[in-house]
């Protein structure tokens, strides 16, 4: 294998792990469909959330290292952002529960989901997202 080669494929390596870094922990917007609480299909009701409050919930297992970092930012900015009661936070072990997993297509650890007032999913993250993501995605469904 020449050189070159071996250089470009490095290149191309490092391109893709730089451009896969920046994505990681982004969170999206989610199309208006998604199903709210008590709808037929399960919706946020799968995950047992209460309607009437904004509910963050992240999927971990105990082997996963990084979902320790997002039970860390979630907490925070959920005391930082409400009282008591005010934004709910769940986190679902996917070893337990499977079929949550499944329901919500969660691929890979961590993911994190946020649901609004009305339950329905607002927002999705693969891998740890920020707390300032966390903040401005939180802060209009408190209004």
């Amino acid at each position: 294998m020449s050189v070159v080669a071996m250089l470009t494929g490095l290149l191309l390596a490092g391109v893709i792990g730089w451009w896969m870094s920046r994505r990681a922990g982004a969170l999206k917007a989610v199309a208006a469909t998604a199903p709210e609480i008590g709808a037929d299909d399960g919706g946020a009701a799968f995950l047992g959330l209460q309607p009437g409050r904004p509910t963050v919930v992240h999927f971990s297992a105990p082997w996963c290292g990084p979902c320790a970092g997002v039970r860390r930012v979630v907490q925070t900015v959920c005391d930082d952002l409400g009282g008591p009661g005010e934004i709910a936070h769940r986190e679902v072990d996917i070893d337990t529960n499977p079929a949550a997993a499944r329901r919500f297509s969660v691929l890979s650890l961590p993911t994190t989901l946020i649901f609004d007032a009305a339950g329905r999913q607002r927002y999705r993250a693969a891998g740890v997202p920020t707390a300032a993501a966390l903040r401005s995605a939180l802060e209009p469904l408190l209004a």
